[in-house]
C-alpha cells in the first residue's frame, strides 16, 4: 500500500459526537509561496486560537473559495515577481470578498495584482530592520498596527520594493529600503506587510497577525487543542475502519501521543511496537515499557532488532545512506512483528494494515515536502521509507509543531515524563555517531550520553533547554593526557539547543559550571573518550541533529 497524506478539516469538523455539526467559520488558509515558514504563520494564528491550513500556491482562486476560507494569508516565498515563471495571483482573489493579509512576497503579489509598483531598488534588506510607522495622515493603523509603537524592528527578507501602493489602500509604515512596507484597504478588507510577523524576531510580529484576524476578518478566537483531538480521532476512525493499526514507539514525545491518539480513536485493535533496534538511550526500552504502558494499558510487543539493524548499518558512513537503512528496516521490524502481533490480537485472521507514525511538519518541510521547499535531509518516517511499504500509513500528527503535540499529549492524560521528555529522534543514535555505527561505539555514546543528561537534569535546566544531543566523533581520534600518559581517544560534541519547534534554534548558553561538570565526569567515566567540544552553530545554517 502507498503512503496517505490527508488534508485538516475546518476547525468545528463533524464529530463523532456531533455528527451534524456544521463550521461557524471556515480556516484560515495560508497560501503557501515557497516559504519554509509558511507552516509557521500557520502556527502564530493557531496560537491566537484561530484553526489554520497549509494551500499550495497552485491551488486555483476557484479551488481556494471553494474550501470556505474565513480569511487568507499569502506567505514569502524565494522568487521575484519579475521572474520568469514567478507564482502570481490574479485579482479575482482579492476581489471575492474574503479577507486577505499579504506577506513579504504575498505582499508584493498583492500589490501587483491590484495595480500597485513593485520595483527592484537596489535596495535589499535582510534581517533586523527598522520600519517607521505613519499614523498622522489619516491613516487608520488600528487597522492592521494598532498597539505597536511608531518605531520598531522588524525581521525582513527582500529584494523587490513596493513602491506605490494600489489605490484604495494606504500606507502604514515605510523603512529605508522599503518605501510601502505595511498597508491595508479596511473597506475591501485587504492588508500586507513587508516584513515577517510570524517569526520571533519581528517585535510586535504576533499582535500584527491579531490585529488582521480579529481587527479586519472579524475572526472568533474558536479553537484549542481539544479540536485537534477531535478533529484527529474521526479521521483515524474513518480511514482505518475496522482494520487493525501498528505504532512503533521510538521512545519519544511523538511516537506516544501518536499512539494515544490513535488508542483513543480505535481502542485495542491498536498494537504498539516498541523495536529494539540497539540505537536507543540507555536504559531507553524499559523507560518506554514502563512509563507509556503504565499510562495508558496499551498493548505492547517489544521487537528485539538490534542485530538486524547493527548487520544491516555495517560499513556504512554515509548519514543519508544510514537514515535510509534504519528507515527500511524499521518497516521490515514491523512487517516481522506483525505475524507475532496477530497471534496476540484478540480477532483472529485480522490484517494489521495500517501502520501509525509520530512525523511532524518539521520533519515534512526539511524532507522536501512543503510546496517549493528544498529537501535538507530525509526522515526515516518520512523520506526514508521504502517504496513496496506493505502498510497504510496513519500520521495524525502531520501538520503539528512540537508544542503543540505536548499540549495535545496532556489533553490525552499523559504524564508529564512523557510529554516533556526532550526530543530524540527516529533514527536513534545511529545518526549521532560520525561514522560507522558498532556496538562498541554505541556503548561508548550511550555511557557519555547518560551522563551529560544526568547532569542537565540535576541542573535543573531540562525545561529551558529544547533537546541537547551528544554526538561521536568515531572516525576521529585526539591526543590527550590520562593518567600521567598519553591518549589517543575520540572527541564528543556536546550540543544543545533552544528552541520553539525546531524548524530554527539557537544554541544554549549553559553556565561553564555545568559544562565542566558533564565534560569531568565524561573524561573520568568514559575512557575512550579524552575531549569534549561545545557545538555553538544555531540553526540556520547548521541543523539540530548533525546527521
Amino acid at each position: 500500500m502507498s503512503a496517505v497524506t490527508s488534508q485538516p478539516n475546518h476547525p468545528d469538523h463533524l464529530s463523532p459526537e456531533n455528527p451534524e455539526a456544521t463550521p461557524a467559520q471556515g480556516p484560515v488558509l495560508v497560501v503557501d509561496y515557497g516559504a519554509q515558514y509558511a507552516q509557521l504563520i500557520a502556527r502564530r494564528v493557531r496560537e491566537a486560537d484561530v484553526y489554520s491550513e497549509i494551500v499550495p500556491h497552485t491551488m486555483s482562486t476557484q479551488e481556494i473559495l471553494a474550501k470556505g476560507p474565513s480569511a487568507l494569508i499569502l506567505s514569502g516565498g524565494p522568487s521575484s515577481v519579475w521572474a520568469e515563471g514567478a507564482p502570481q495571483r490574479d485579482a479575482a482573489l482579492f476581489e471575492a470578498g474574503v479577507p486577505v493579509f499579504g506577506i513579504c512576497y504575498g505582499f508584493q503579489v498583492m500589490a501587483q495584482a491590484l495595480g500597485g509598483t513593485v520595483a527592484k531598488t537596489g535596495m535589499r534588506e535582510y534581517g533586523s530592520t527598522d520600519v517607521a510607522v505613519d499614523v498622522t495622515g489619516g491613516a487608520e493603523p488600528a487597522s492592521i498596527l494598532d498597539q505597536t509603537p511608531a518605531s520598531q524592528t522588524v525581521w525582513m527578507s527582500h529584494g523587490d520594493s513596493v513602491t506605490a501602493a494600489p489605490d484604495g489602500f494606504e500606507v502604514l509604515a515605510s523603512s529605508a529600503g522599503a518605501p510601502v512596507a505595511a498597508f491595508v484597504d479596511a473597506t475591501r478588507k485587504l492588508a500586507g506587510v513587508q516584513w515577517h510577523p510570524e517569526v520571533r524576531h519581528t517585535e510586535f510580529g504576533q499582535q500584527v497577525l491579531r490585529n488582521f484576524l480579529f481587527g479586519i476578518a472579524g475572526l472568533k478566537p474558536t479553537w484549542s487543542t481539544e479540536n485537534i483531538i477531535d478533529r484527529e480521532v474521526a479521521r483515524i476512525r474513518e480511514q482505518v475502519g475496522e482494520g487493525r493499526a501498528i505504532c512503533g514507539l521510538s521512545g519519544g514525545v511523538d511516537s506516544a501521543v501518536a499512539a494515544a491518539l490513535v488508542q483513543q480513536a480505535i481502542g485495542d485493535r491498536l498494537t504498539c511496537v516498541l523495536v529494539d533496534h540497539g540505537l536507543m538511550r540507555q536504559d531507553e526500552v524499559e523507560q518506554v515499557e514502563q512509563d507509556f504502558v503504565a499510562a495508558t494499558g496499551v498493548n505492547l510487543h517489544i521487537a528485539r532488532e538490534a542485530d538486524r539493524f547493527l548487520g544491516a548499518l555495517s560499513g556504512v558512513t554515509d548519514p543519508e545512506t544510514k537514515r535510509k537503512i534504519i528507515g527500511r528496516e524499521f518497516i521490515r521490524a514491523f512487517e516481522a512483528a506483525e505475524a507475532q502481533v496477530l497471534l496476540e490480537a484478540s480477532s483472529e485472521g485480522a490484517r494489521v494494515g495500517y501502520l501509525v507514525q509520530g512525523t511532524l511538519y518539521p520533519d515534512i518541510v526539511e524532507s522536501g515536502g512543503g510546496e517549493g521547499a528544498s529537501t535538507i535531509k530525509s526522515h526515516h518516517n518520512v523520506g526514508g521509507l521504502p517504496e513496496d511499504l506493505e502498510f497504510e500509513l496513519v500520521e495524525p500528527l502531520r501538520e503539528l509543531f512540537k508544542d503543540e503535540v505536548r499540549e495535545v499529549g496532556r489533553q490525552l492524560g499523559l504524564p508529564e515524563t512523557i510529554v516533556g521528555r526532550q526530543p530524540f529522534p527516529g533514527p536513534g543514535l545511529g545518526i549521532r555517531i560520525i561514522g560507522e555505527v558498532t556496538e562498541h561505539r554505541l556503548d561508548i555514546l550511550r555511557r557519555a550520553d547518560a551522563i551529560a543528561r544526568a547532569e542537565l537534569t540535576a541542573a535543573g535546566l531540562d525545561d529551558e533547554v529544547w533537546q541537547m544531543p551528544v554526538v561521536l566523533l568515531a572516525d576521529v581520534h585526539s591526543v590527550g593526557v590520562q593518567g600521567d600518559g598519553r591518549t589517543y581517544g575520540h572527541p564528543i560534541v556536546l550540543r544543545p539547543v533552544s528552541s520553539e519547534d525546531a524548524m530554527t534554534a539557537d544554541w544554549s548558553r549553559l553556565p561553564s559550571e555545568l559544562l565542566a561538570r558533564i565534560s569531568n565526569r565524561i573524561t573520568n567515566e568514559v575512557e575512550e573518550i579524552n575531549r569534549v567540544v561545545l557545538d555553538v552553530t544555531s540553526k540556520p545554517p547548521g541543523t539540530i541533529e548533525w546527521e
